[in-house]
């Protein structure tokens, strides 16, 4: 199918949608591309936040500013094309262009930059979770039209939805 042309990745904070919330959640047994949420489930909310060892991170203005700034610092250091951030009180939206890396990579080094700058600058503690584990959600943007679709969402259009 030949490279794509960008990815529209999405990270969460630690603790902030935790799975059986009225959202909606994906876990490991649905969790393939456009499968829909599972449905909220307040008992399995329940032992979700009961089985958490530290307080969900909410992003204020000055963490947002600290998480944007770590990436557009990886990505010039790197020498990724940053097409589009959205640091968002509970999670991350960031359109980069391919570069040759897949996106789990991009994702990774993204996330550890934005983490090392918050426990460096900010008021988060050494063994304050700061993400949801793993690499989170991955599009793969193929067609011309979708890179700047995946930026208006990344803007605006998921205010609207999860």
């Amino acid at each position: 199918m030949g490279e794509p042309l960008a990815f529209l990745l999405t990270f969460r904070t630690y603790g902030t949608w935790l799975h059986g919330d009225e959202r909606g959640s994906v876990d490991y047994e649905q969790n393939a591309p456009d499968s829909p949420y599972l449905p909220a489930d307040p008992r399995r909310e329940s032992v979700s936040r009961a089985r958490m060892c530290f307080r969900a991170l909410v992003l204020d203005a000055a963490l947002r500013s600290i998480v944007e700034a770590a990436i557009i610092d990886e990505c010039r250091f790197r020498g990724w094309e940053l097409i589009h951030c959205a640091v968002r009180s509970n999670h991350v939206h960031i359109v980069l262009a391919f570069a040759g890396v897949r996106a789990e990579l991009m994702s990774g080094r993204l996330k550890a930059r934005a983490t090392r700058w918050l426990r460096e600058r900010g008021p988060v503690a050494a063994d304050q979770p700061v993400w949801v584990d793993g690499p989170g959600s991955r599009r793969y943007l193929w067609r011309e039209d979708e890179v700047p679709a995946a930026v208006a969402y990344a803007q605006e259009g998921q205010d609207a939805q999860h």
